[in-house]
């Protein structure tokens, strides 16, 4: 499923587009909205479940955020397509992790970010905001502080 990606978008948000490639998910739709319609429409394959939670880790908040236990996430794997409900939420949650993945030089600093409770969240770690479009928008308005040298 991979996309041409324009090469200011490609130059802008490297590691992000390095991340999404991983994954089976278009690089554009980390960084255009108009690719992240199209994908949330088309919606992703129960295999992009799996990749995700292979490179990410985080199987207990993947099912979380998908609304099914750990135990039945198998089942969705095999599955054509998400619906779009469970794609947006999927690939928002994509999204924020490939800017921290950018903010931060890499997945692996974005994890331990992402696994760190935050004063600024009231003591949250940001990955337990991010099953929710609301946590997931604050999650990335503290990373683009963070490129910005606006949070401590």
């Amino acid at each position: 499923m991979g996309a041409v990606i324009p090469e200011d978008l490609a130059a802008e948000h490297p590691a992000a587009v390095q991340q999404i490639e991983g994954i089976g998910v278009p690089s554009a739709a980390f960084v255009d909205q108009a690719a992240y319609i199209r994908t949330v429409r088309a919606g992703l394959s129960g295999e992009v479940v799996r990749q995700a939670i292979n490179a990410i880790g985080h199987r207990n908040f993947f099912a979380r955020l998908l609304g099914t236990t750990s135990g039945h996430l198998g089942r969705l794997y095999g599955r054509e397509s998400l619906g779009r409900a469970r794609t947006e939420g999927l690939l928002d949650t994509l999204r924020t992790f490939a800017a921290a993945a950018a903010a931060f030089g890499g997945l692996e600093r974005a994890q331990d970010w992402l696994d760190t409770a935050l004063p600024a969240l009231g003591g949250d770690r940001p990955i337990d905001l991010c099953d929710t479009f609301e946590g997931r928008r604050l999650v990335r308005e503290i990373i683009r502080k963070v490129e910005y040298g606006e949070f401590p």
